[in-house]
């Protein structure tokens, strides 16, 4: 383009419109990534303290039940196989010596309290329990468990105490009358560890879900990037399909139209002598070739696009190369008033003499246009342990700052350019670089003019191609 200047897509809103429902496609998914991972683990955690409450609280019961068993089993035992009363008991109930915290009464058919031995302690109120008994005259072993409260009247005060409490009926041998023995044990330490079990595991439960939804976060960001670099790659294929026909067609147009207009200046003048033609003529053939190399440059960059060019791997001397492109411009330069000046080592890579011959061809051509009547073009080759790299220096105005980012890419003409290039030649140039597994820069001499410097592995690169690369780097190429 002869401004360099790109002109605005149309579908400029459109492409919008999918990077903001892209956006919001990865914001999404993003979220459900975060809340399957903290969802997930807060019912992992649920499970998990359940289990773990469930566990000590059984311990505890079984604990507590035992110690309930070992007071009541020698009253039992006492009833069912002395022939004393229930009053001569061993047991006076009550608070004893061994029995821990835990406390006996016992109790006849309509509830009456009978003391356990001299001096047997009176039951305080709210025993005994009626559902207990009910549930013991049920059961088939006599026995029931269960948990309730007791009130505790103290001088001063009343407690509620939770307590559990363990009813059996017992039949006494004396007089064969029906008893029933209750025994409580005070669940207070129970029930505060208990409560102070899940207070830690509420507690702890929100901040591990918490952690869980902070690192939910930090993953699903890290698992989101490829996403996100797929969605950007096919973005960019499809901006540069679209530049790549606009920028063809627009090209294609100017060569086109200038035949056309030459055809019809010959057909107007049907009858005219052919060599009052010629320069019409001159005209299409110039066009033609120019058209020709245009679509020589699109089909080669577009078959690179699809990965149906490979390259031929052979060793190859980048000096010989250069020397031998360089001297098939001999008379391009010729005409120009230009001269170009190689200074070759050797420098053995594996590489596609071809396409590198190609990429030296593309850089000299570029120099000479650029340079000025009576200027050199320098063409240097070096190897330094595993570079390789040629430069291809001129003596022209050089590549202004707001152009150097853009030197590579396809189409891109600077203001002031010579007028019959494509636009392409470097974007070849770059590309042939690039799959060689090389890296390709520009920068401006200190003495006037530009100089192009591509570096290439000495060992030959992956299939792919892909190494660092770098269009236009900060002191050419480091």
């Amino acid at each position: 383009m002869a401004d360099g200047v790109r002109p605005a897509s149309r579908d400029d809103g459109a492409e919008r419109a999918v990077l903001a429902d892209e956006a919001r496609l990865v914001k999404r998914t993003r979220w459900r990534l975060v809340a399957w991972s903290g969802i997930s683990t807060l019912l992992v955690l649920l499970l998990l303290a359940v289990a773990l409450y469930a566990a000590v609280a059984r311990t505890l019961e079984t604990a507590s039940v035992a110690q309930l068993e070992a007071r009541v089993d020698p009253i039992v035992e006492f009833l069912e196989g002395d022939q004393r009363g229930p009053g001569d008991g061993p047991d006076r109930g009550g608070f004893v010596l061994g029995g821990g915290n835990t406390f006996l009464y016992l109790f006849d058919q309509q509830g009456h309290n009978i003391r356990l031995g001299p001096g047997g302690q009176v039951a305080p109120a709210g025993l005994p329990v009626p559902a207990g008994i009910v549930a013991a005259k049920a059961s088939p072993d006599g026995q029931d468990v269960r948990t309730s409260t007791l009130q505790i009247q103290g001088r001063n005060q009343s407690a509620t105490v939770p307590i559990r409490i363990m009813t059996e009926s017992v039949t006494a041998q004396a007089d064969n009358n029906q008893y029933f023995v209750q025994a409580f044990v005070d669940r207070t330490t129970e029930v505060q560890t208990l409560n102070a079990l899940l207070l830690v595991l509420g507690v702890g439960g929100v901040l591990v879900v918490v952690v869980a939804f902070g690192f939910g976060t930090l993953y699903a960001r890290r698992a989101l990037v490829p996403i996100r670099q797929s969605l950007e790659a096919q973005r960019l294929a499809l901006r540069r399909q679209r530049e790549f026909a606009a920028d063809a067609s627009h090209e294609l147009r100017t060569p086109l139209t200038v035949i056309r207009s030459s055809v019809e200046h010959l057909d107007r003048h049907r009858d005219a002598p052919l060599g009052e033609s010629s320069e019409a003529l001159d005209d299409i053939a110039a066009e033609v070739d120019h058209l020709s190399l245009l679509v020589d440059d699109l089909l080669l960059l577009a078959r690179s696009d699809s990965g149906a060019v490979t390259l031929e791997r052979m060793p190859l001397d980048l000096g010989d190369v250069a020397s031998d492109a360089a001297s098939m411009l001999g008379r391009t330069a010729e005409g120009r008033g230009v001269r170009v000046r190689v200074d070759p080592e050797p420098a053995m890579l594996q590489g596609d003499p071809t396409r590198l011959r190609q990429l030296v061809t593309i850089l000299v051509d570029n120099a000479i246009h650029h340079s000025p009547r009576g200027g050199d073009v320098d063409v240097t080759v070096r190897a330094a342990e595993d570079l390789a790299w040629i430069e291809v220096a001129d003596q022209g105005p050089g590549v202004r700052g707001e152009d150097m980012p853009h030197v590579f890419d396809r189409f891109y003409r600077a203001p002031g350019a010579p007028s019959g290039g494509t636009g392409l030649g470097l974007a070849i140039a770059r590309w042939i670089v690039e799959k060689h597994g090389g890296r390709i820069g520009v920068a401006n001499r200190d003495a006037g003019g530009a100089v192009f410097r591509a570096e290439l592995p000495v060992a030959s690169p992956d299939s792919t191609g892909s190494t660092a690369t770098a269009s236009s780097p900060e002191g050419l190429l480091g």
